[in-house]
C-alpha cells in the first residue's frame, strides 16, 4: 500500500488531500509513522524524529495515529486479495506476498492478477496500491518498490540479469550498513560485482549468510510464500517525554501490560516469556526476560512479572530512562494457561 497510513488519513478526511500530512504523535520522543507524499517532497520519511519531519515540513498536518482504523482497512485489502489466492504471508498492515501461481479467477498471468487487485483496492477503498511480479520473493520485493506510488513493475524471469546485476549490493535484504562496509572493504558495490565471488569466499567472509549473499546475487530465492506464519513476538513500548528515574516507571509499565495483554488475548497459542526492555536516556537498550513454569493468566500477573523483572535492572539510582517496552514471546499451546506459581523461585 502507498503511504497507508496517511493515505488512509487523506482518503477519510478530504480537507488532508494534496497536503503534507504525517502521522506522528508531535512532541520531542516522537517519530513518524506515516508521511504523505506530499510530505515526502520535503525528505520526510517513516521512522524519522517527528521534531525533525517539523523542521523539514512546517506546514505539515500532523495526524495521531489510529492503528485500529488502520488495522480494519488491512483487513479490507486482505479480503481483495482472498478472492485470488490463499497463499497470501503478511509483512505488515501495507504488505504481503501473494503466491499467484495458481490464482482462484483463472486469470492467465501474474501480471493480470496484480493489475485486477490493484484495480479492487482503488475502486473499492478508494486507496492506491503498488505491486511488483517476479519469479519469486526478493525479487517482487524489489518490483514493488521500483515504481511506487500507485506503480505495477514486473520482472520476467529472462529478465533477472538485466534487472539485478546494477543494482547497489545494498539493495539486497540483510545488506545493512556494516556488511556493505565489508563489501566495500573487498571492491564490491554493485551485485555485478558480487557475483563474481566465489560461494565460497563469502562464507568464508560472512559465515551461512554468505551463501545467501551468493544466491541473492544471481537472483535465487527459494523460500515459499508461507500464509498465517506463527506470531513469534508481540511487543509495545512507549517514551517517556523527559527521561526518567527507574521507580517512576512503574505507571509506565501498568499502562503498557494492559495493552500487552489485550493484544496477547487475539492469538490463539500462549506466550511463555514475558521481556521488559529499556533504553537509557543515553540510547543504551537494556532487557530483562523471564520464562515462568506457567505462563501469566491474568493481566494482573503479567504486571507483576514485567515489575519483578524491573528490580532486576541496576545502573544505579541516578540513571535515568527515556523508554521502556514489555513484550510477549516463546508462544506454545493454548492448553499450557492454568494457575500461576510464586514468582522467581
Amino acid at each position: 500500500m502507498d503511504a497507508f497510513y496517511a493515505s488512509v488519513e487523506q482518503r477519510d478526511n478530504p480537507d488532508l488531500r494534496g497536503k503534507p500530512v504525517i502521522v506522528a504523535w508531535k512532541g520531542n520522543r516522537s517519530v513518524v509513522c506515516a508521511a504523505s507524499y506530499e510530505a515526502r517532497a520535503f525528505s520526510v520519511r517513516s521512522a524519522m524524529p517527528a521534531k525533525r519531519a517539523e523542521r523539514l515540513c512546517p506546514d505539515a498536518i500532523f495526524i495521531a495515529p489510529d492503528f485500529t482504523r488502520y488495522r480494519a482497512v488491512s483487513g479490507d485489502v486482505r479480503e481483495i486479495f482472498k478472492r485470488h489466492t490463499d497463499l497470501i504471508e503478511p509483512l505488515s498492515l501495507d504488505e504481503a506476498y501473494l503466491d499467484v501461481t495458481t490464482n482462484k479467477t483463472g486469470l492467465p498471468t501474474a501480471t493480470l492478477v496484480a493489475r485486477t487487485i490493484r484495480g479492487q483496492i482503488r475502486q473499492e477503498l478508494n486507496l492506491t496500491a503498488s505491486a511488483g511480479v517476479a519469479p519469486n520473493k526478493f525479487l517482487a520485493k524489489l518490483a514493488s518498490d521500483w515504481r511506487k506510488p500507485d506503480g505495477l513493475f514486473v520482472i520476467q524471469p529472462e529478465e533477472v540479469d538485466a534487472f539485478l546485476l546494477p543494482l547497489a549490493v545494498g539493495r539486497l535484504p540483510g545488506v545493512g550498513k556494516v556488511t556493505q562496509e565489508k563489501l566495500a572493504h573487498l571492491g564490491i558495490k554493485t551485485i555485478a560485482e558480487l557475483r563474481n565471488l566465489e560461494r565460497s569466499e563469502l562464507e568464508d567472509e560472512f559465515g551461512r549468510y554468505g551463501v545467501r549473499l551468493y544466491e541473492l546475487a544471481r537472483g535465487i530465492d527459494e523460500n515459499p510464500v508461507v500464509p498465517d506464519r506463527p506470531t513469534k513476538s508481540i511487543s509495545v513500548e512507549d517514551t517517556f517525554p523527559e527521561d526518567v528515574l527507574l521507580g517512576e516507571t512503574e505507571a509506565m509499565i501498568r499502562r503498557l501490560a494492559e495493552k500487552l495483554w489485550s493484544a496477547s488475548g487475539k492469538e490463539s497459542r500462549v506466550p511463555r516469556t514475558v521481556v521488559l526492555k529499556l533504553k537509557t536516556k543515553e540510547f543504551k537498550i537494556l532487557t530483562r526476560s523471564y520464562t515462568p513454569k506457567v505462563p501469566p493468566s491474568t493481566c494482573e500477573e503479567l504486571t507483576e512479572i514485567a515489575l519483578k523483572l524491573r528490580e532486576r535492572v541496576d545502573l544505579g539510582p541516578r540513571q535515568r530512562y527515556r523508554l521502556v517496552g514489555l513484550g510477549l514471546g516463546n508462544f506454545g499451546g493454548a492448553e499450557q494457561r492454568v494457575e500461576q506459581p510464586v514468582l522467581f523461585e
